[in-house]
C-alpha cells in the first residue's frame, strides 16, 4: 500500500519535495494558501488544495490525521510554520517533518513536537563548503552536529593500498563503510580489499576525523 504524504508550502523546497515524492510513486496532497502555487501542482500531485493550515478546522476537513507523513515546508512565515506544526502534532499525525529557517525556529519546532527538523539552506551551504575545501568530495550528509557521512573519490595516494594497510579506523577514527567501483558496490569491505584510484569511498565518522582523512589520504 502506498504511503500518503502531505506537503504544506509549495515554494522551492516544498515543491521539490512534492515532485520527488510523486516521481517515486507516492500519493501526495499539495497544500498552499497561494492559489498560483497550488495551480502549478494541479496536474502533478494526487490532490492540490488552497488552504490556511493555521486553522485546525481546515486541517481536520482535509483529513490530515489520516496521512502517514506531513512535511511543513512553509517559507518565510515562521509563525504559520510553528502553529501548523503544533496543530499537526496535536491531531496525532504519525510523522511530521518541518523546515527551519534558523536555529531559533528549529528549537521551537522541536519543542512543539516535530519529529524531524530540516535546514535545507544551511545543509546546502555545508555541502558547498565541503566541495570547495576538497575537490575529491562528491557528497556530504550530516548525521548530527559532530558526525557525518561523505562520499569521496580515492586519489593516487590510496591506489593499490588494502584496507588493512591503511588501517583508517585506528589512524583517523573514521571508517570506510562502502566502496563504489563503477556499477559494483562493496559493502563493509574486507581487510584485504584493495582500493583503486577513482573508487568512490563512503566514509562515516566525526567531522574532525573525516577532515584529517581527506587532507592526508584523499587530496592528491
Amino acid at each position: 500500500m502506498k504511503k500518503q504524504f502531505a506537503v504544506i508550502g509549495l515554494g522551492r523546497f516544498g515543491g521539490s519535495v512534492c515532485r520527488a515524492l510523486i516521481e517515486n510513486g507516492m500519493e501526495v496532497l499539495a497544500i498552499d494558501r497561494d492559489e498560483a502555487k497550488v495551480e502549478q501542482f494541479r496536474d502533478i500531485a494526487t490532490h492540490a488544495v488552497i488552504a490556511d493550515t493555521t486553522d485546525e478546522k481546515v486541517l481536520k476537513s482535509l483529513g490530515i490525521r489520516n496521512f502517514d507523513h506531513v512535511i511543513v515546508a512553509i517559507g518565510d512565515d515562521i509563525q504559520a510554520s510553528i502553529l501548523t506544526t503544533l496543530i499537526l502534532v496535536e491531531l496525532g499525525v504519525p510523522h511530521v517533518t518541518a523546515k527551519a529557517l534558523n536555529a531559533y525556529h528549529a528549537k521551537v519546532l522541536n519543542k512543539v513536537g516535530a519529529e524531524k527538523v530540516v535546514h535545507p539552506e544551511r545543509d546546502m551551504g555545508v555541502r558547498i563548503a565541503h566541495h570547495l575545501i576538497s575537490k575529491n568530495i562528491l557528497d556530504y550528509l550530516e548525521l548530527s552536529d559532530d558526525y557525518s557521512i561523505v562520499e569521496c573519490i580515492a586519489g593516487e595516494k590510496l591506489n593499490g593500498k588494502t584496507m588493512v594497510e591503511l588501517n583508517i579506523r585506528a589512524t583517523y577514527g573514521c571508517s570506510i563503510i562502502a566502496i563504489k567501483r563503477g556499477r559494483e558496490i562493496i559493502v563493509s569491505p574486507a581487510a584485504d580489499e584493495t582500493i583503486q584510484t577513482d573508487d568512490l569511498l563512503v566514509v562515516i565518522g566525526a567531522d574532525a576525523d573525516i577532515v584529517r582523512f581527506e587532507m592526508d589520504l584523499i587530496d592528491s
